[in-house]
């Protein structure tokens, strides 16, 4: 670097920024990330940054505190996260551009000075108490420390802001920040942060005096959503070509990659981590549709191989809608092959006595899918009738394992089943615990599979489901589609969710172990070749068979086995 190329990056922090993009072997920063850069060096007492994920903003950030101590040596920086190893890598990271960057290199730290990756003093600054640059958890002791500049980087996640109690705890953690901050001009805090659901904490940050700037995946097609906190430019953008909204924001995502990411994460899960839009319309608030299931005929041994979802009105089924107005039960497309499930499982929520179900789900996958043949709920609890009766479901759907969810009961409905299912169908069983919310864990579960159209249901299980609901004899609330369709985020939003929640558990199983990572198309394409190959070495067989009765030569026997083969 030249001695102007210097001054123009400690004047800079955008300059700055390319050299460092340059120093680590990555392509020119996007016009997004110099814009972010551009943001976080207007020096607002207190800012906040959100941006979609993978656009870099930790990267970013720790290559600002570099350009800050590179200003100002005595310069105090606390990094807080949620978690204490994230904030850990930033000072690491921190620390190795100092250790290695030409234009950074004079601030590592001297022998007599704190040198730990996770704390440590940077040469050229005044003794202090406080090292120049320490990394902490959210929950550690943020008493006693004082800083110039506190990173806030990602400190809300599921975990911590599941429920309304959590999101005051660490708001309350979050307030800390205040007693931290030196009282010098130039001291600031920078929160960065991805929200987690509609009632995110960096909402309640922006009424707190935070400058927020928003940096979303997508041009939006609502600016008010944002109230004020769009990034200027993708708004003047939007004001000059009304074409751009829908449009990827970034160079680094195509609308391609977006759409792919968008299948992933589902729907409303993209709108938090992606479009930063913490708004829900109705129809976002009940975020799980039966437009999205593929129904069909399914039977305990075999399902569709090639299934399709259509959207086309002449594959509507005749079964009523237990959802909001506009949406419908489709027909799946198929070629008429069938083939036999890869796994089977038999999936338990229990109930005791009293109001609630004990749910049940038969869940298999085949080529990438998730097809359930059986599904329902009984009363009555763990009465004997309703074990002989599961262990029947299991005999006839040939499941491999029985999944019991274990919060309720700590294991005792497993004692009581394995006797008669050792005498009706002995079977393994294992045993599954769950800690986040109910429903946002349901909703998470099942969303991205229903926007992939990648769950099949059978239409038989589905027409018993909606005739149960709708009769004089059962109540509507412990039907699985008027669950699907009306659960949300809120604790307690279903009256019942058992049956529901028996199917989220299957997912969630077969989720863990990967096999919804395989794409159905691909696994389709693989099964067919396998086909082929199998009736070829079948032909051959007979024919090598046939030779070696007859003595028929190897070239003639070729040329018989190409005719017979068509």
């Amino acid at each position: 670097m030249t001695e102007t190329e210097i001054e123009l990056a400690i004047k800079d922090f955008r300059v700055f920024l390319k050299f460092t993009w340059e120093h680590l072997r990555l392509p020119k920063p996007t016009r997004m990330q110099y814009k972010i850069a551009e943001y976080l060096q207007e020096r607002h007492k207190r800012s906040q940054l959100e941006a979609l994920r993978g656009i870099g903003k930790t990267w970013i950030t720790g290559a600002f505190v570099c350009w800050r101590l590179l200003r100002d040596p005595n310069e105090k920086v606390l990094i807080v996260s949620q978690s204490g190893a994230h904030s850990d890598n930033i000072a690491i990271f921190i620390r190795k551009l100092i250790d290695t960057m030409p234009i950074l290199v004079h601030l590592s730290p001297r022998p007599d000075q704190r040198s730990s990756v996770v704390a440590f003093d940077v040469n050229g600054c005044d003794v202090s108490v406080q090292p120049s640059v320490k990394a902490l958890g959210i929950t550690s002791q943020l008493q006693g420390n004082r800083a110039s500049l506190l990173i806030s980087d990602d400190v809300e996640g599921q975990q911590n802001s599941a429920t309304e109690k959590r999101r005051q705890d660490l708001l309350q953690q979050v307030a800390e920040y205040e007693a931290i901050l030196q009282t010098s001009d130039n001291a600031q805090i920078l929160v960065l942060g991805t929200p987690q659901s509609s009632e995110s904490i960096y909402n309640r940050m922006r009424d707190k005096g935070y400058v927020t700037r928003i940096y979303p995946a997508r041009y939006p097609d609502n600016i008010d959503n944002y109230q004020g906190c769009l990034a200027p430019y993708l708004v003047e953008d939007m004001s000059k070509d009304s074409g751009l909204i829908g449009k990827s924001t970034d160079s680094r995502f195509t609308d391609e990659d977006l759409h792919q990411r968008e299948l992933s994460y589902g729907r409303s899960g993209f709108k938090l981590q992606f479009m930063l839009d913490t708004t829900l319309s109705d129809a976002e608030k009940y975020p799980l549709k039966t437009n999205d299931l593929i129904v069909a005929d399914l039977t305990a041994d075999q399902a569709p191989t090639d299934i399709l979802w259509s959207s086309q009105d002449k594959d509507t089924t005749d079964l009523s809608n237990l959802g909001f107005t506009g949406d419908r039960l489709q027909f799946g497309r198929s070629g008429g092959d069938y083939g036999n499930y890869e796994g089977r499982i038999l999936v338990i929520d229990p109930s005791g006595r009293g109001k609630d179900e004990m749910g049940y789900a038969v869940v298999n996958h085949l080529l990438g899918k998730l097809y359930i043949p059986t599904f329902g709920g009984m009363f009555g609890g763990y009465g004997q009738e309703n074990l002989v009766k599961l262990a029947e479901i299991a005999r006839d759907y040939k499941v491999d394992k029985i999944v019991i969810e274990s919060n309720f009961g700590d294991g005792m409905f497993n004692n009581l089943l394995q006797p008669v299912l050792n005498a009706i169908y002995p079977c393994a069983m294992e045993e599954v615990r769950n800690h986040l919310q109910k429903e946002v864990r349901i909703i998470d579960t099942l969303e991205p599979l229903l926007n992939q159209h990648r769950l099949v249901i059978d239409y038989t299980a589905l027409k018993n489901d909606i005739s149960n609901g709708l009769s004089e004899s059962q109540n509507i609330y412990y039907s699985m589609l008027f669950q699907l369709t009306h659960i949300n985020r809120e604790r307690g939003s279903l009256i019942h969710d058992d049956r529901l929640d028996a199917i989220a558990i299957g997912v969630q199983y077969w989720n863990e172990r990967n096999i919804l990572r395989q794409d159905s198309d691909v696994a389709l394409t693989r099964y067919h070749r396998k086909q082929v190959e199998n009736e070829l070495k079948r032909r051959a067989d007979i024919f090598k068979k046939m030779n070696n009765k007859r003595g028929v030569g190897s070239s003639r026997s070729l040329s018989r086995l190409k005719a017979f083969s068509g």
